[in-house]
């Protein structure tokens, strides 16, 4: 019933946004479709056209990943049979201030997974209260895996993932895993699929040089529609994302939902450090640490390191998201803070590895992270502009040439294997403006730093000259930057 109730209303979603699209070109004179005309809606649409390159590279390369070479390399893992399997598998499961259902499915989940996979195994458990301690024991107990599979639990003080991972990993180092031993990563909210780790570990030995991957990601969204149907939109974009990445095998995080690494990565001292004591010294905003962005943190590590990075599109796991607040605008602005943090953190850092190391595409995606926030505003900029200088037409054409676009880009999603909804196209668009604007607030605020679920921020203090001046340097180069922008577009249209 709930699936007849879904698809129905999917399909009236689709009709509605189809209707207002026809309805708009309506309204239209025929020159918008004619070519030649000065209306002719791919004139509005040219301001933007270089946007979409990098987007259909990306597209391109991880439809040839995905559907052509994806293919061959895991049929060459399926060949290598036992000679594939690890010395042992080490499953570390990093927990905080998650409700007890959401952490008795992933921790049911993971040790399932650890007897499934037929390999010695390892549960690490780095946690902070004593009630996530007394479920973990009361489901092993249950489920009493054999004598292969091992519990091991890891108190913390509340001081954040990166000390719980920090911790995790000591505790993997004193157990002395060999070269052949592999790290399984796994978030809080996190439910391992079942048959991921056995998809995912042949790979290490197939690839020598690869020090860690990551896998596909769907989620369950405890929220409104609109939230989840956010979320699975970006899971779809990232399918292909990631994918396109790998071509390159520089996959750009290693997501903290659940990412595979060599033993011998996790246990060096100066990994561990990277991810526990991360830091960014910043000509304006001077020395911080890093309170979030372990995943970045993890992939700086290995580029510096000279490891090559994967990713297996057909192992999976399924995120359970809690929206950090009920507002869908709120919540999403407060994801978009952390993620876009993270990123822009790690940006100009990653780029003075420079072009030998991390290859040319990776370093162009890249520098385009640090541009897209302006040209992604170009358009609607101009759109408004010229509507209210020339004539309201022109905002007509703009919309008509977003719904179409928009349209056709979720349409490409398909090809990701993620189901795509009627909300997408809309979506896609509150992505590119709103997040847009969300990067320009973040870029000239990096040292400002939360956790969306602990509620845990970075102590900086609000007194004395330093904060003082970081924030009001911040508002300052905000302001000016913004001004000359629109300075330009101005005089340009």
């Amino acid at each position: 019933m709930n699936r007849l109730l879904r698809t129905f209303n999917n399909i009236t979603g689709w009709l509605v946004y189809l209707t207002i699209l026809l309805a708009l070109a309506t309204l239209l004179p025929k020159t918008v479709l004619t070519p030649g005309s000065r209306h002719f809606i791919l004139l509005i649409g040219a301001v933007g056209m270089w946007r979409y390159s990098i987007g259909i590279i990306h597209y391109l390369r991880g439809v040839f990943f995905l559907h052509l070479l994806f293919p061959r390399h895991r049929r060459r893992a399926l060949a290598l049979g036992d000679a594939a399997a690890p010395s042992r598998v080490y499953l570390l499961v990093t927990s905080f201030r998650i409700d007890a259902g959401t952490t008795g499915l992933v921790y049911g989940s993971v040790i399932d997974e650890a007897v499934a996979c037929g390999y010695p195994a390892v549960v690490v458990a780095s946690i902070v209260e004593l009630a996530d301690e007394m479920l973990i024991r009361a489901l092993w107990r249950r489920k009493a895996p054999p004598s292969r599979v091992r519990l091991v639990v890891v108190r913390i003080p509340g001081t954040g993932k990166r000390d719980g991972l920090a911790y995790g990993f000591r505790a993997i180092s004193r157990d002395l895993p060999d070269e052949d031993a592999v790290v399984a990563v796994v978030d809080g909210d996190t439910v391992l699929d079942p048959g991921v780790v056995q998809r995912t570990v042949p790979f290490f030995r197939l690839f020598p040089s690869v020090g860690a991957l990551t896998t596909n990601e769907f989620c369950e969204v405890r929220g409104s529609y609109l939230m989840a149907q956010w979320h699975r939109l970006r899971f779809a974009q990232r399918q292909i994302a990631m994918c396109s990445m790998a071509l390159s095998w520089r996959v750009l995080t290693m997501t903290g939902r659940m990412s595979l690494f060599r033993a011998v990565v996790v246990t060096d001292p100066g990994f561990i450090d990277d991810v526990e004591n991360d830091a960014l010294d910043h000509w304006r905003l001077g020395h911080f640490r890093f309170l979030t962005g372990d995943d970045k943190s993890s992939w700086f590590s290995l580029m510096r390191l000279g490891w090559d990075t994967y990713y297996v599109p057909d192992a999976s796991v399924t995120t359970v998201e809690h929206p950090p607040d009920p507002g869908f605008v709120p919540a999403s602005r407060q994801l978009m803070f952390r993620w876009y943090g993270n990123s822009l953190r790690q940006n100009s850092r990653a780029l003075k590895l420079g072009v030998q190391r991390l290859g040319l595409f990776a370093s162009y995606v890249l520098l385009d992270q640090r541009i897209s926030m302006w040209t992604s505003l170009l358009a609607p900029i101009i759109a408004v502009i010229a509507s209210v200088r020339y004539s309201i037409l022109y905002f007509l054409i703009y919309l008509l040439w977003i719904g179409s676009t928009r349209l056709l880009l979720v349409l490409l999603l398909i090809a990701s294997g993620h189901r795509v909804g009627p909300a997408f196209p809309v979506l896609l668009y509150y992505n590119q403006i709103f997040g847009s604007l969300m990067k320009i607030y973040v870029f000239f605020r990096l040292d400002r730093q939360s956790w969306t679920r602990q509620k845990t921020r970075l102590a900086t203090g609000n007194t004395g000259f330093r904060p003082w001046f970081n924030r009001w340097s911040s508002r300052a180069l905000t302001f000016a930057a913004s001004s000359v922008f629109l300075f330009l577009l101005l005089n340009l249209v």
